[in-house]
């Protein structure tokens, strides 16, 4: 296998690769090639544009389709996704890539969408995900992650070996989705040249023939130098950029405070790559996900993305995140997340679309209609009084791309020279245009436009192109024509004048005015005039335009017929442009009638309705036998390792760090034995178990209290001695001389700190306890039991140890006849709610449902939620500010019975609040 990585290597690097490109038995063959300008399939160059996809924070792969088909309405032609490891490995030489974990079900997808893959299997991928996607096992493997060295390369080469042949299989080259790999991930500290290499040798030996490319996010110079004149050096090197920051707290205060948001250029033979560009923040500060759209929202979309287009000359741009989702189970990384990984993005985590996504799909359709953006070298800008400005043309047909920018919070008019002709100009604050000259619009020719394009369509004999602006701001549009050509202006105030071969309307934007221009020698053109909202109303689906939907899927037209698969969130007018008399939308006839524009005019109905049932019947069960004395732990795991791989030395021995007896995902017990003697006050211990973890301690049966687990410093900090700390005084008699005494403490660990700084002491931080002491006991016998088995549907993260984990208690067949009505006040300890509940959503209509929790959030306990056996959230004060909890598709049973499961783990005597069921979002229509 070294040979045969060695020599491939060798051809690679006499090819230069640049192009690449691989036969195939199966499908048709397509040549992916790049230059300094942009990547290239087929010799037609691409503009890339993409949105993060994390399948894995989706457990339900008939939803997939859903969000692949919004993003690529919006615009995008691609999904960045990151392959994890933990999810698909739940212990070494154990891999699943079934059910949820079916990746050739997602990359077959995506080619039925039509859309390409960046494929980012890491081995390491941060993610915010548990570990940074690392298992947990692999703490216990030796040799540093994210390195060379021996144990750990092992390990990642088994992970490669099976993903890196699912991806090979769907590369563009082979006629499938993938069309970049991206190795490792923002792998810029205490660097590995040879592993960096390793992981392109190994990707090429396993069939991957596409470019190679990573994101960098500091200083990594040697991953992004001249290929071949260095180990560990990519093709196209990527950038992050995140210059809005993660302080969701100050939304709506907080402008560009961590840059400008400006692409570098990394090489001078590859393109500009905006390998993540900030598209939504993580909720450091328990603010709330609106707080990370608000932070994020469309005057930050505008301003920065717009820039970043001319400014950097980027022609790949993936945008993170496109749609987040759940971290359902143990899948979160604790310090930086709970539940919900909305990320404040585009799509939101019930899958409803918001004022962000219209403005990814005004920049998605105008990057789509102007093809000599893929070609552009820097040029001279007009200068305007009060605004930035900055352009770039193609060398190739002299189109020129012009960014104005307004970095004032208020609104600035000015006047703008440019092309032979003097425009006012009106920009809001923290708002931007890029405008463009000398493009051919089908049979048209654009002069120059104040407008900002939003797209172009030539149904039938026609051209028909939509420009807009902010409502209420002056535009002009310029065209070239050899005569006077006819004008009509069907709606809407425009003024017209014609001189010297070019045709100059002036407008306000406002609402939609249309314009038919004709004559001239030219084909008919139906310029359509609107704002920013009016353009955004609009959907072009391969040439064929739509308006009054809330999305649409797809389109076609045959014999006539335009046929749309579209959603509708309430009834209302569609209008639709296409070379067709007839139209149908999801497989119902709609009558029509011909609008003043020559488009099919009708109306679509609206959602129907939706009744959800109330959750009553609740039923009561307090669990943790494992706190009693009696309590038989003989088939439980003995604690007696003395040594650990972790740079974390224990307080006390042996180790009882949970992950070194197999123990990774949720709630952890242990029960210690001692003799005692009877003068015992004090029970000392230390937990580690990130952020918003906690643990419980019961001694000979007598509850103790409980104490916040430890969040142990980064590498860069001092290491704290005393992490977790719970000192639990003893009651008096509680034990006695000469017997022996039993300590139960339940650990709820958060999940593995992430990697980012490829040091282990990160990774390897413990989990659980790390110290435990009777002061005047010598000795301690441990015992520790976590999560019994893995789950064969819901996988490795899904469950922990908790004593109605390991008994079936969240399953949906569980027998539960025999359990008390709930009476909703439980005692410290462990108890589960349960209750059933039966759903028959409306069929063809995708209506998003999710739990909710009305009140203050609690402080003195916290929920696990299981939906139908899915561990599908956690609630509480200590957790996090969520209150609603998606249930999708696949885990809610959307006709028919449902069970609903509630672990709550109470610090001290609590009244439960239970949930209740709401609609999230509902359209007809669907996936």
């Amino acid at each position: 296998m070294k040979l045969r990585r060695v020599l491939l290597a060798l051809v690679l690097a006499v090819a230069g690769l640049t192009v690449l490109g691989g036969p195939s038995a199966a499908a048709p063959r397509h040549r992916v090639t790049y230059d300094k300008y942009s990547l290239m399939v087929d010799g037609q160059r691409l503009l890339l544009q993409s949105a993060e996809f994390h399948y894995f924070r989706l457990p339900s792969p008939g939803l997939w389709r859903d969000i692949l088909e919004k993003e690529k309405a919006a615009g995008f032609n691609a999904i960045s996704v990151y392959f994890s490891w933990a999810f698909h490995s739940p212990a070494p030489g154990e891999y699943d890539f079934t059910g949820v974990r079916d990746v050739d079900r997602l990359l077959r997808t995506a080619e039925e969408v039509g859309l390409y893959v960046v494929a980012r299997p890491g081995p390491y991928i941060n993610a915010e995900t548990s570990g940074g996607g690392f298992p947990a096992w692999l703490k216990t493997v030796p040799g540093r992650a994210r390195s060379s060295d021996a144990g750990y390369t092992a390990a990642y080469h088994e992970w490669l070996a099976h993903i890196n042949p699912i991806l090979a299989r769907h590369q563009v080259t082979r006629g499938g989705s993938v069309l970049l790999y991206n190795v490792e991930n923002e792998y810029a500290v205490n660097t590995d040249p040879a592993y960096m290499q390793d992981l392109q040798d190994t990707a090429r030996a396993d069939g991957i023939d596409v470019p190679i490319t990573t994101n960098n996010c500091c200083d990594a110079e040697s991953w992004s130098s001249t290929w071949g004149s260095g180990p560990g050096a990519v093709q196209i090197p990527g950038v992050d950029d995140y210059p809005q920051s993660f302080e969701c707290q100050d939304a709506g205060t907080t402008w560009g405070p961590w840059g400008a948001g400006v692409t570098e250029k990394v090489r001078d033979d590859a393109p500009v790559f905006a390998a993540e560009y900030q598209a939504g923040a993580i909720d450091l500060n328990n603010a709330g996900y609106e707080a990370c759209r608000k932070l994020t929202g469309v005057s930050y979309t505008k301003f920065f993305q717009k820039g970043n287009m001319v400014l950097s000359g980027a022609t790949a741009f993936s945008y993170y995140m496109g749609f987040g989702g759940t971290n359902w189970g143990w899948l979160g990384q604790p310090n930086d997340v709970y539940t919900s990984y909305d990320y404040g993005a585009a799509i939101t985590e019930a899958r409803q679309l918001t004022a962000k996504y219209a403005e990814y799909k005004r920049q998605g359709y105008f990057l789509r209609a102007v093809p000599p953006l893929t070609k552009t070298d820097t040029s001279a800008a007009p200068a305007v009084a009060g605004l930035e400005t900055a352009a770039r043309t193609n060398p190739d047909t002299g189109t020129q791309f012009l960014l104005l920018r307004n970095a004032a919070t208020t609104e600035t008019t000015s006047t703008l020279d440019w092309n032979g002709h003097t425009f006012p100009v009106t920009l809001p604050g923290h708002d931007a245009k890029v405008l463009v000259s000398n493009l051919d619009l089908g049979g048209q020719r654009l002069v120059a436009s104040t407008s900002e394009l939003y797209t172009t369509a030539q149904p039938g004999d026609r051209d028909v192109a939509i420009l807009y602006g902010a409502d209420g701001t002056p535009g002009a549009t310029v065209l070239r024509y050899a005569s006077p050509p006819k004008i009509k202006v069907l709606t809407g105030t425009v003024s017209a004048s014609y001189a010297g071969g070019e045709l100059r309307l002036d407008y306000t934007h406002h609402g939609l005015a249309r314009v038919l221009i004709s004559g001239a020698g030219h084909r008919p053109l139906l310029l359509m005039l609107g704002t920013d909202d009016t353009a955004a109303s609009f959907w072009n689906v391969d040439g064929v335009l739509v308006r009054g939907t809330s999305l649409v899927r797809s389109a076609s037209q045959v014999h006539g017929t335009v046929a749309l698969r579209a959603d509708t969130a309430k009834a209302g007018p569609v209008e639709v442009f296409a070379n067709a008399r007839k139209l149908t939308v999801n497989g119902m006839p709609v009558p029509t009638r011909t609008g003043r524009s020559s488009s099919l005019e009708g109306t679509l109905p609206g959602p129907r309705g939706v009744e959800l049932p109330a959750l009553a019947g609740w039923k009561q069960r307090a669990e943790a036998p494992e706190a009693r004395p009696a309590f038989d732990d003989s088939r439980w795991t003995v604690a007696d390792k003395t040594t650990s791989l972790s740079t974390f030395a224990p307080i006390t021995q042996p180790v009882l760090f949970s992950d070194e007896y197999g123990y990774h995902a949720g709630s952890v017990w242990y029960r210690g034995r001692f003799t005692g003697t009877g003068a015992e006050t004090t029970v000392k211990l230390n937990a580690i178990t990130g952020k918003r973890g906690d643990y419980l301690v019961w001694l000979n049966g007598r509850y103790l209290g409980s104490a916040a687990g430890g969040v142990q410093a980064d590498s860069d900090a001092p290491v704290n001695p005393d992490p977790g700390p719970g000192e639990f005084a003893v009651p008096a008699g509680l034990v006695q001389p000469g017997r022996t005494a039993v300590l139960s403490v339940l650990v709820q660990n958060m999940g593995n700190n992430d990697d980012w700084t490829a040091e282990d002491s990160r990774f390897r931080q413990p989990r659980g306890l790390v110290g435990a002491s009777v002061p005047g006991v010598a000795e301690i016998s441990w015992k520790i039991q976590g999560q019994a088995r893995v789950d064969p549907v819901r996988g490795g993260l899904n469950n922990g140890g908790l004593y109605g984990e390991r008994s079936g208690w969240s399953l949906p067949g569980y027998d539960d006849r025999s359990w008390p009505r709930a009476g909703l006040s439980v005692g410290a300890g462990v108890t589960w709610l349960r209750t059933g509940f039966p759903v028959d959503l409306p069929k063809n209509q995708d209506t998003s449902v999710a739990l909710r929790f009305d009140g203050e959030i609690p402080s003195g306990y916290r929920v696990l939620i299981y939906l139908n056996g899915w561990n599908l959230g956690q609630y509480g004060a200590a957790i996090g500010p969520q209150t609603d909890f998606v249930l999708p598709a696949g885990p809610l049973r959307q006709h028919g019975r449902n069970t609903l499961a509630l672990a709550v783990i109470a610090e001290r005597p609590s009244t439960v609040t239970t949930p209740r069921l709401i609609v999230a979002g509902s359209q007809r229509g669907g996936a």
